[in-house]
């Protein structure tokens, strides 16, 4: 695998975050290979156990996408898909959410309606080298012994998120958070009904597919705001990105610039931007000065993968040119 997103080559820290990225989806399928099977063995008639089960299927899916995305933005731009195919990456995001919560939705139905019916799951018991033993003991083992890896892979994974500004491997680090949190909640629904708490383990299914619905909402929502070109955001959706207020500051301090104004769209893992430029009376760029400027903003960073400065007479309102207009009405 060549380490570029397209024709963007990585820089050097970039790189090696992706190759990281790359394993640590890989160990995260074998784990999740290794979880599955063995909670299948002992979820028994659990609700909570089952949910658990189900969220731990639902987990192989971000890593799928990444690694399959990551291979397909490697190929490149073509008269077909001039942009290149960096939007494979928000398709594996929206894949990803709606199956989070399509399930999370079937999970709270079925927990739900069991919870209504006051159903009591039985749990029995079997016999290990001659001795019985109560199967929730194994389950709350089993599930123990899935909270420490996902703790880690989170953690690592949320740093190599940010980055290679890869919504996808936050996605898959955010399912990691409720890979663990779901083990424990299953560990308290089974405990519950040790205690003789029949709706315990009801209410731990419950929440377990709260947090999955949860989760489907928001990734579904980031994917759906990408795809269909809002304002280019970090790589948590938490705030707009600032590369665009990067590319604007350079331009305006050049000195043919009188206002600038750019819109920024998030193709996956890099940026495609357009940029308005008024210039100032008198000095109409040259083409040598406009190709000098795109490449110091391509330089400005890894993600700009290309740009387009358009010299205009005014800047379009979309990127600030009401308030400029309004600021230079004032000023004379």
């Amino acid at each position: 695998m060549t380490a570029r997103f397209g024709r963007t080559e990585l820089p050097e820290r970039q790189e090696q975050a992706l190759r990281k990225a790359v394993r640590f989806e890989w160990y995260t399928l074998v784990f999740l290979a290794v979880t599955i099977t063995m909670v299948y063995l002992v979820m028994g008639s659990s609700q909570a156990m089952k949910a658990a089960w189900i969220e731990d299927l639902l987990s192989l899916t971000p890593p799928i996408a990444f690694l399959i995305a990551v291979r397909i933005v490697n190929r490149r731009p073509n008269e077909k898909y001039p942009y290149g195919y960096h939007r494979a990456v928000g398709v594996a995001h929206l894949v990803a959410g709606v199956a989070l919560f399509a399930m999370g939705v079937f999970l709270i139905i079925d927990s739900g309606s069991g919870l209504i019916s006051a159903e009591h799951p039985p749990i029995g018991s079997i016999v290990l080298f001659g001795q019985p033993i109560w199967l929730g003991w194994l389950m709350m083992i089993a599930m123990a012994l899935t909270i420490p890896l996902p703790i880690y892979f989170g953690k690592v994974k949320m740093r190599l998120a940010r980055d290679l500004h890869d919504k996808v491997l936050y996605a898959d680090a955010d399912m990691n958070k409720a890979d663990w949190m779901t083990a424990a909640g299953s560990i308290v629904g089974v405990a519950g009904i040790g205690l003789g708490l029949w709706w315990a383990d009801a209410a731990a299914a419950l929440f377990i597919a709260a947090s999955i619905v949860s989760d489907g909402v928001k990734n579904m929502r980031a994917a759906i705001t990408d795809l269909i070109d809002t304002r280019a955001t970090t790589f948590d959706d938490g705030k707009p990105h600032p590369v665009a207020g990067q590319v604007d500051t350079y331009l305006r301090n050049l000195p043919w610039v009188d206002r600038a104004g750019s819109r920024m769209r998030d193709q996956g893992h890099v940026f495609h931007v357009e940029s308005f430029v008024v210039p100032r009376k008198g000095k109409t760029p040259s083409l040598d000065q406009l190709m000098e400027a795109r490449n110091a903003c391509i330089d400005l960073d890894w993600r700009v993968q290309d740009i387009v400065i358009v010299p205009i007479d005014e800047l379009p309102e979309e990127v600030g040119g009401s308030d400029d207009s309004r600021q230079s009405e004032r000023s004379r």
